[in-house]
């Protein structure tokens, strides 16, 4: 068995992403597989000298200001890298439950701004910043580094893995605010110098190869895996439809569900206009913050919310909500609309199915892989389609009982058991 050390560029974030999400269960995997798990942190407080305080700048909610003088001097020594410390957890300090609380993890590495370092770095002069990790009695340094996403860092002396989760910033420009070409840089520069390449799909990995020009021996696709906690996952169902009504006074079974940051890709313009026009009565309740180009996603929503409270009531927003919650409304929905224009895996399909939910998602990309049969599944495109499959899902129980039958089949592809199998073939050439 191996020292693996993940990063916790994403992990680390106030807000929780679908990346951070691989994070925690590929940290789950690895110590279901043996392996000691290790995270990579990069906080904006500088190492003190008492353990404490190194412990509470991994999760620390403030942001230590930088002055421009120390960024311009640290962004122009990154070239010979960054020296990571290690940090002991202790009992002494709670760490926030966003997203699961402390990280299944033996051990955690500090480096005060490395990812931030890295990524000016990067920009200026195009290279990677090698991180190091400071030699510790108490804590045997990584065997293996596995990136969860391209970033510009790597470790010199030890196997590097990255993650390829899409490649949407060069799919469709469009939809995303990224430098391209600095992102199309940063990915060619981080599959060169990586031993090992996972992607989280067949159709991410098509991508890549045709992108990038990665030859497909070089990749192992993994998809992924959830693991939503038995207390939530396992709850009666009148205490789950007690939930929804007093928290959302939504009944169960009685309203669709639609959840993920509003951004191009998440089609929730075309979601909003399918629902309008299919004439179901069940509410619509969507659960996302504002991510990037929302405008033209969000307009008629909230024209149509803006007709009073009948019409806020049909159509309900909510930016964030606590996981338990969330659990619960993909639970309690009478189905998940995902019909996303592009993904890399689509973890809400996957999430759906696992919790008993049918949906209604795309005919592109990733997601007919993880879909199977067990979905009804549409020209994301095409609105008029879309609101078809919502009449047909509404009006037939039968239908309901089906897709939630074949749900459960399709999501055991990606139990957690498959995927730890599936790492395995990522790491047999690198351990």
């Amino acid at each position: 068995m191996a020292r693996i050390c993940v990063d916790g560029f994403n992990i680390g974030l106030r807000k929780t992403t679908g990346i951070a999400t691989y994070g925690r269960n590929l940290l789950t995997a690895l110590d279901g597989m043996g392996h000691e798990t290790q995270v990579l942190y990069g906080p904006t407080a500088k190492p003190s000298k008492r353990p404490l305080l190194n412990e509470i700048a991994l999760i620390d909610a403030r942001d230590v200001g930088e002055k421009r003088l120390a960024r311009l001097l640290s962004t122009a020594s990154a070239y010979v890298g960054r020296t990571a410390r290690a940090v002991q957890p202790s009992d002494a300090v709670v760490w926030p439950s966003r997203g699961g609380g402390r990280p299944r993890a033996q051990a955690y590495w500090s480096a005060a701004r490395l990812f931030t370092t890295a990524q000016r770095n990067f920009a200026a002069k195009r290279g990677a910043t090698a991180v190091r990790f400071a030699d510790d009695a108490r804590v045997g340094s990584p065997d293996v580094v596995h990136w969860t996403t391209p970033l510009p860092l790597h470790a010199p002396g030890r196997a590097n893995v990255v993650t390829i989760h899409d490649l949407i910033p060069l799919r469709l420009p469009h939809t995303t605010l990224d430098n391209k070409r600095a992102f199309f840089r940063l990915c060619r520069d981080a599959v060169r110098r990586a031993d090992a390449i996972a992607v989280v799909s067949e159709a991410t990995r098509r991508d890549v190869v045709r992108l990038l020009g990665v030859p497909e021996d070089r990749l192992v696709t993994t998809w992924q895996s959830v693991e939503i906690p038995a207390r939530l996952s396992d709850r009666p169902q009148d205490e789950v439809a007690a939930d929804l009504l007093g928290a959302f006074d939504l009944g169960w079974k009685d309203y669709w569900l639609h959840w993920g940051a509003i951004e191009p890709k998440k089609n929730l313009g075309r979601v909003v206009e399918a629902y309008l026009t299919s004439g179901s009565t069940r509410p619509l309740v969507v659960v996302g913050g504002k991510g990037w180009l929302d405008e033209d996603e969000t307009a008629l929503m909230h024209a149509y919310r803006s007709r009073g409270k009948a019409a806020r009531k049909r159509i309900r927003t909510f930016d964030h909500l606590p996981f338990s919650l969330l659990v619960s409304l993909i639970r309690g929905a009478r189905g998940t609309l995902f019909p996303s224009i592009y993904e890399g895996f689509g973890l809400p399909v996957l999430e759906s199915m696992l919790l008993g939910t049918p949906v209604i998602t795309s005919t592109v990309a990733s997601l007919p892989e993880v879909a199977g049969d067990a979905a009804l599944t549409v020209d994301p495109y095409d609105p008029v389609a879309i609101s078809r499959a919502i009449r047909s899902l509404d009006a037939d129980e039968d239908l309901a009982a089906d897709l939630v039958a074949r749900g459960r089949l399709q999501a055991a592809r990606f139990s957690p058991e498959a995927h730890r199998a599936r790492l395995v073939e990522l790491y047999a050439g690198v351990l």
